[in-house]
């Protein structure tokens, strides 16, 4: 479990550094090359193989979805007991 979440952060950590290198080149190039073109096409590669990863991990086990984020904060809100205001 903790090998698939390490391989989901490089593969972000690399989409990061991916969507910076295109946004340098856009600046830099001023449209002139294909190196925008270049780093958004490695930009959308690397989100599929993230999203791959994790639908593959989620459908073997490896790792679990939330199916509700708020089912624990309801249970949570309604067990805690809060102390009334007293009354003048």
């Amino acid at each position: 479990m903790l090998f698939v979440k390490f391989i989901v952060l490089l593969l972000l950590g690399a989409i990061m550094v991916s969507l910076f290198a295109g946004l340098f080149f856009l600046v830099k190039d001023k449209g002139q090359t294909k190196r925008t073109v270049n780093a958004l096409t490695l930009r959308i590669g690397l989100s599929l193989v993230a999203i791959v990863v994790i639908l593959i991990a989620a459908a073997t086990g490896v790792i679990e979805f939330n199916s509700n984020p708020l089912k624990d904060n309801v249970q949570n809100s309604s067990s805690s007991v809060v102390p009334e205001a007293p009354t003048e």
